[in-house]
């Protein structure tokens, strides 16, 4: 995983919870992890990481993931057990 990748982690779990992360950061972060991204109808993308699958929806026409969905991702990463280490 490289330190782009680590940031994102960091991110997505930062409390107040943020609304300006990439999507495309958080797909990169996923594969890095060895999840399993696949396209849905629409927007959906479905992702299976460790066992655990959930589908969201790719943000449009912003690229920056809303609050909602990075609370989504955390609750998701938790479950697939990954969650930020305090070191960058």
């Amino acid at each position: 995983m490289n330190t782009r990748q680590k940031k994102t982690l960091q991110d997505i779990f930062e409390v107040p919870v943020r609304s300006n992360i990439f999507w495309t950061d958080i797909e990169s972060l996923l594969r890095a992890y060895g999840a399993e991204i696949s396209e849905g109808k629409g927007s959906r993308i479905r992702i299976a990481l460790n066992g655990v699958r959930a589908v969201f929806h790719r943000p449009h026409p912003r690229k920056e993931t809303d609050k909602g969905a990075v609370k989504a991702m955390q609750r998701f990463l938790t479950e697939a057990g990954v969650i930020p280490d305090d070191e960058l």
